[in-house]
């Protein structure tokens, strides 16, 4: 919870021990604490959750402290990087080239 509470730099909207939601502008992020509910996990291999900042120094500011899986770089009119959430899930974070 700490961890995207910072990320989004907000606190979270709704607090459960098992489903908790994040309310980002309009955009309803659920975090599922599977092993609380008994239930299996499975990973998968074909989704990358993207985010988006408004420049670069926003973006970079945001990667700072964060173990990053793919540099900062530049493809064609954005930039991209990629890091690791608290846990282990690669999330990918990008900002337009002005």
């Amino acid at each position: 919870m700490k961890f995207y509470e910072e990320l989004f730099e907000q606190k979270v909207t709704e607090k459960d021990d098992v489903y908790s939601v994040f309310d980002v502008n309009g955009f309803r992020l659920g975090l599922f604490a599977y092993e609380k509910a008994n239930e299996p996990h499975t990973f998968g291999s074909n989704c990358l959750p993207s985010l988006s900042t408004e420049n670069l120094n926003d973006l970079k500011r945001k990667l700072t402290g964060k173990e990053i899986c793919f540099p900062l770089t530049r493809i064609n009119d954005n930039w991209v990087a990629e890091f690791v959430d608290s846990e282990g899930n690669h999330i990918e974070i990008t900002a337009p080239v002005k």
